[in-house]
């Protein structure tokens, strides 16, 4: 997006509206596939329709599956894969794909990439790494994304710094594998290094940064004392376990056991006081048994996590994991998902309600989407678009504006929301800066 408005170009979210169609896609595992085919065969229509002239297609499901989407779908005019990314200008502006079929690098964009938010003006994510090396047999993406890489230092905090600038107030750092960064660059401890010197850069106001996606061998004790030393790091730790039996997650290629995992999440909530964790769990993996799966329901209940989401394994054709015996049906998969969800639901039933009385920092992000009659806020333990919310009902004070860090007072909780007043400000908002990005709304899914 970034690269075709420094070319002139105007982005719309009506597809009604554009005169080119643009679908980037995922095909990470069946409904993303799902979803974006499904956007895909939309758009075709809207082409038909509309006064658009060309439907392109980008991202994954371009590297997985390019010759069946020219072939299959002759609505399709171009293709843009993962690594050819810069060619989307010359794609959109062109005739045939305009892109050699094979780049001379893995693509990786860094702070001069023309970038436009498709977040609110007040959070953003800063990609730090692309690619990934672990062999997780569950997994594709590093089929499709290649090896994993680094951005270099200075790049990320150039870009932060802008963002900042911009009015920014929380910076999320993302990557297959955050925990990795720097490794391929020659750092040692490259990610709490970063951290450090994000936490320590001069902001006009209050800001917070995490990170997610850490792998769980690679959440060091130096990273745990950096985060519980700087104010702006969110006290936020996302580690996806996939499992508790060792059986199973010597089958997935990850390590490690219920048991070691236990010590690890000991060890970060004793490092980082007030810390929540959110971690993902996979079920119905080949050769998950009852017993692996009362495993993982008391790794659940032990850990009390702050946070989880549960997904259904998908059995992806080029994944290490299709070929294995002992595959479990979609019905028992389905049920042992909901019997977590209700296991966690209690536990963060509980947490919400050992809030209530206390004043916590919250991020303003505006009003709610299910109604007119409240505000919608973030904690920094919830992470944007995967957690729960703080929901205002009473205000002290100045009313409310999107993008202010103030104080809530939680007055209730619910499954995984609070709700609470928003206590007077104790610092001057300023107007945010002029935009320098422009501000839409993607039409397809995938990051």
């Amino acid at each position: 997006m970034g690269q075709l408005v420094a070319r002139g170009h105007e982005l719309t979210p009506v597809p009604g509206d554009a005169d080119v169609l643009v679908v980037n896609t995922c095909s990470f595992i069946d409904p993303a596939k799902k979803e974006s085919i499904d956007t895909v065969l939309e758009m075709a229509e809207d082409k038909k329709t509309g006064r658009a002239r060309k439907l392109i297609v980008a991202g994954c499901l371009v590297e997985r599956y390019r010759g069946e989407i020219r072939k299959q779908l002759p609505e399709v005019d171009a293709v843009v894969g993962t690594n050819e990314l810069e060619c989307i200008a010359a794609v959109c502006e062109g005739g045939g794909d305009g892109c050699a079929p094979t780049p001379a690098a893995p693509y990786l964009y860094h702070d001069l990439t023309p970038r436009v938010l498709s977040t609110p003006r007040h959070y953003a994510y800063i990609k730090i790494a692309e690619g990934c090396d672990h062999p997780c047999s569950f997994c594709v993406i590093p089929q499709y994304r290649g090896a994993f890489r680094s951005r270099h230092f200075e790049s990320v905090v150039a870009e932060a710094a802008r963002l900042f600038g911009q009015g920014v107030r929380e910076i999320n750092l993302i990557g297959q594998d955050t925990t990795c960064y720097g490794e391929d660059l020659g750092l040692q401890d490259g990610l709490s290094l970063l951290l450090e010197r994000l936490a320590q850069m001069e902001t006009p106001r209050q800001t917070w940064v995490r990170f997610l996606y850490a792998y769980p061998n690679k959440v060091t004790q130096r990273l745990l004392d950096t985060i519980a030393a700087h104010e702006r790091l969110a006290k936020y730790i996302d580690v996806p376990l996939q499992h508790a039996s060792a059986r199973v997650l010597r089958r997935m290629k990850r390590g490690g056991s219920g048991e070691i995992f236990l010590r690890l999440i000991e060890r970060i909530r004793r490092t980082i006081p007030g810390v929540a964790i959110r971690t993902s769990f996979i079920v119905g993996f080949p050769g998950e048994t009852s017993a692996d799966f009362e495993e993982l329901a008391q790794l659940v209940q032990a850990a009390g996590f702050d946070n989880l989401g549960v997904f259904l394994y998908s059995d992806e054709d080029s994944s290490g994991s299709y070929g294995l015996d002992g595959k479990v049906d979609a019905a028992t998969a389905r049920r042992r998902q909901r019997c977590l969800m209700s296991l966690q639901r209690k536990i963060a039933r509980a947490r919400g309600r050992r809030l209530v009385g206390s004043e916590v920092p919250v991020l303003v992000e505006g009003l709610s989407p299910e109604t007119d009659l409240l505000w919608q806020a973030r904690m920094s333990t919830q992470a944007p678009e995967i957690d729960g919310v703080a929901l205002i009902n009473d205000v002290e004070g100045a009313p409310p504006r999107p993008g202010e860090i103030r104080r809530l007072r939680i007055t209730e909780s619910h499954d995984y929301d609070v709700v609470g007043t928003l206590v007077a400000p104790t610092e001057i908002a300023p107007a945010l800066p002029p935009p320098g990005l422009v501000r839409i709304e993607p039409v397809a899914a995938g990051l």
